[in-house]
């Protein structure tokens, strides 16, 4: 096994591909001329990042897919399997928001996140592993996120999903050890996407609160998508098993490693400054 990853020639398979950092991560490998299996629930985002992928000269499939459905993943290799023959790579990326704190949301708006965050995760590295488990050379790619680092109030939900993913793929990278497949785990910052206009909100939300705390989130992101896709793929020819996409990630990661315990205190006397 070479030191870096090729991924010339190789497929691989991305969730949440329709827009954001999926569509960004499927474009830049396919600027690598690896071959894509395209998921996610809007089927339209996947014909348009479809064509974009496929002006670099690699074949994509299209998969209109729901991570929470567990028939529909564990049908999905398969399907994947016919089209292109083998699977190298896997990126679980799908994943959704959810806003208001602990005792705002209710118990089913959290399962509905834990679901598509946490077990669509779950659920898709295990349907993919023996396809994996068959190449030379593969990775599975999870997405967690800044807050997969930092746990700040009025996140409980993504936060519990987030340190879920970050664990899941550290105890898996261990017991993969030694095989031909890596594990990579992804804490992106405030990458400019449309998570915080998609996310649910609890019932009875004023509309006036609701706008104001999405607009407070869309100010923190702003990385643009391309950068974060372009940096995630070179994480993943490195073999990094962990990668840090931004400034603000890279921050918070070294601010928990310094001060574990008093971390947020101290972000939030920085911020009120």
């Amino acid at each position: 096994m070479t030191s870096r990853m090729t991924l010339h020639d190789r497929t691989a398979v991305v969730t949440g591909a329709a827009s954001g950092i999926g569509r960004a991560v499927a474009i830049a490998l396919a600027r690598r001329g690896c071959h894509l299996a395209l998921a996610d629930v809007d089927e339209t985002g996947l014909v348009e990042t479809a064509a974009r992928v496929r002006s670099h000269g690699v074949r994509a499939s299209l998969h209109c897919l729901d991570v929470a459905d567990r028939e529909a993943v564990a049908a999905l290799p398969e399907a994947v399997r016919a089209e292109h023959g083998g699977v190298d790579l896997l990126v679980n990326n799908a994943g959704v928001a959810l806003g208001g704190t602990f005792e705002q949301v209710s118990e089913a708006d959290m399962e509905w996140l834990v679901e598509v965050n946490l077990w669509g995760v779950v659920r898709m590295t295990r349907a993919f592993l023996p396809l994996l488990h068959a190449s030379d050379d593969a990775r599975v790619v999870n997405v967690s996120s800044v807050f997969g680092l930092i746990a700040p109030p009025g996140n409980v939900p993504y936060v519990t999903s987030k340190f879920a993913v970050r664990g899941f793929s550290m105890a898996l990278a261990h017991e993969l050890e030694g095989t031909s497949v890596g594990v990579s785990v992804v804490h992106p910052g405030g990458v400019a996407t449309r998570i915080a206009e998609r996310a649910r909100v609890p019932e009875g939300t004023p509309a006036e609160e609701v706008e104001r705390k999405r607009a407070a989130m869309n100010r923190l992101l702003t990385l643009p998508p391309e950068v974060a896709g372009e940096t995630i793929v070179r994480g993943i020819e490195r073999r990094r098993t962990r990668i840090l996409v931004g400034r603000d990630a890279r921050l918070a990661a070294a601010l928990e490693r310094l001060a574990p315990v008093r971390y947020w205190s101290l972000l939030r006397r920085g911020m009120h400054r």
